[in-house]
């Protein structure tokens, strides 16, 4: 069996706008010495889209399987992740509960009540907080005392998980997105996308190398140093080659992270990541959010140099929304 045929007996909801165009950047790239390119997964549709959509269509497969009535997912306050949820949720006909954590210190009003918290609540979920942001293990705990509660009530709740002790069943959306890249016909000397959870970034990787692809491919650390999250994207990789029942065919040299963007931490600006979103803006009408795409186009902006002349391509995970809850910070 091919990796592609391990992927179809996972269920799946089918809601994302697949494929996402593939662009040319032509200004920057000019501006930069570079062919550059843009992947456009802030174009997946549903709930102003972003990545979040290819990974919570199994995460979604697998509630709908389970019967569920209420979908609980834990995430930062300007988490992307949990707007995407609670907008598949709402069209699936399903409740969603949403605990934001705190993740990012000495933040105002903007961000605690708009970009994607004002859709969290137009979207009609039901809003918890948990007071850690580096506890992943605790979090999940938590949305399963939550759960309990919901289904002392006679509903059906299915947890996402954030912690990495789980099954990584979102990086099977980017197993399948290394099929739609490749099917795109075009041929890159380096691919860069965020990595933070890591599941994005282990799933195309996966999936390329699985695929007989070996374009190299740069995460760029949006929340743990490069060693930290080697050791996580390392691990993950292990864990969907397990989920998968499909032998891991990634090397080790396979991984490549860069963490020059990341001080001062996760969903915290640096000028060289207020640059890269104005200027990315400025030269192509392109908007990036401030915690992971924005952090990757600073990468990119601050290599060019290196990477001079070669074919490169910029995935964009989406997640605009937030910029309005980082209005004061920009």
């Amino acid at each position: 069996m091919t990796v592609l045929d391990h992927l179809s007996t996972f269920p799946r909801v089918h809601m994302g706008h697949l494929p996402t165009p593939l662009e040319p950047m032509t200004n920057l790239g000019r501006e930069l010495g570079l062919d550059l390119w843009i992947k456009r997964d802030d174009c997946t549709g549903i709930g102003f889209g972003g990545n979040k959509v290819r990974q919570l269509e199994f995460y979604l497969g697998k509630a709908l399987a389970q019967g569920a009535t209420q979908i609980l997912i834990t995430g930062a306050v300007q988490s992307n992740f949990v707007r995407a949820a609670a907008a598949m949720a709402a069209r699936l006909g399903m409740g969603c509960h949403i605990q934001l954590e705190d993740r990012v210190p000495d933040v105002g009003a903007q961000y605690r009540e708009n970009g994607n918290v004002l859709l969290d609540q137009l979207l009609g979920a039901t809003l918890h907080s948990f007071p850690e942001g580096e506890d992943e293990a605790g979090a999940d705990a938590a949305l399963g005392e939550i759960a309990e509660a919901l289904r002392a009530k006679g509903e059906i709740p299915y947890i996402v998980p954030l912690s990495a002790d789980q099954p990584p069943t979102g990086a099977l959306g980017y197993v399948d997105a290394a099929r739609e890249l490749l099917e795109q016909d075009a041929e890159f000397d380096v691919v860069v996308v965020a990595s933070g959870s890591a599941l994005t970034h282990c799933g195309l990787l996966f999936g390329l190398r699985a695929l007989g692809n070996g374009t190299p491919i740069t995460g760029v650390c949006v929340r743990r140093d490069a060693t930290a999250q080697k050791a996580r994207v390392r691990r993950r990789l292990d864990d969907l080659a397990q989920l998968m029942g499909f032998a891991n065919p990634v090397a080790e040299q396979d991984i490549q992270l860069d963490d020059r963007a990341l001080a001062p931490g996760y969903g915290r600006l640096n000028d060289g990541v207020r640059e890269a979103i104005r200027r990315t803006a400025r030269t192509e009408g392109v908007f990036l959010d401030p915690v992971y795409a924005g952090k990757v186009m600073a990468a990119l902006i601050a290599q060019a140099d290196a990477l001079k002349g070669q074919r490169v391509l910029f995935w964009h995970t989406g997640g605009q929304p937030a910029l309005f809850g980082y209005a004061d910070a920009l």
